[in-house]
């Protein structure tokens, strides 16, 4: 015989054992687990759980640039992506165009203090930066669920958030190869079955 949950229990209610859920601020009609709304909330907590390992390196809370601290900066995008999250599930909040203005100040900083980029770039060098780069990969992967979500059109998705996602894969990028040039590794690049 299954247990009962405690109405008070907050680790689990066993309403989803059929695949199902609901969304919080939302009629609490059952939704699919598969559908694009809960892939797309999905890939949000996953950067965001990812950021949050990142964010406590190290070699992240050693870098300053401009008087910038990498942690602070992953918090920060941290919290949007909570604000984007409650956007999805269907509340009234909305991501700032401020937001993006600060990542592309960020970003266009760490271009002017870095050499070009001239070919693609092969992950690693400091952990620092191989899990900002992986971070990337996971803001891509993000933004593609929020795409779909808005293409699918059963959920308004505001330009901002399209726009603060497709920043924001850009901003990792930056961030990894700056943490690549502050500890002084060589960034490699691929040689495509040549040497």
């Amino acid at each position: 015989m299954k247990n009962k949950a405690k109405k008070d229990n907050i680790f689990y209610t066993q309403k989803g054992d059929n695949g199902d859920t609901s969304l919080f601020h939302c009629d609490q009609k059952r939704i699919s687990k598969s559908s694009i709304i809960i892939e797309s909330l999905g890939s949000l907590d996953e950067l965001n759980a990812f950021i949050g390992l990142t964010k406590l390196e190290k070699e992240i809370k050693d870098i300053n640039f401009k008087k910038l601290k990498f942690d602070k900066i992953l918090e920060n995008i941290q919290q949007n992506l909570f604000i984007i999250q409650a956007e999805i599930g269907g509340s009234k909040m909305l991501i700032k165009k401020s937001e993006i203005n600060k990542i592309e100040k960020i970003i266009n900083d760490i271009s002017l203090a870095l050499p070009p980029v001239k070919s693609f770039i092969i992950a690693g060098g400091s952990l620092a930066s191989a899990k900002l780069d992986y971070a990337r990969t996971l803001a891509r992967k993000t933004e593609r669920r929020v795409v779909a979500l808005r293409d699918e059109k059963t959920r308004k998705v505001g330009n901002n958030t399209i726009s603060y996602l497709n920043r924001l894969s850009s901003l990792l990028y930056a961030l990894s190869r700056f943490a690549n040039f502050f500890y002084k590794n060589e960034e490699k690049v691929p040689h495509y079955g040549k040497k």
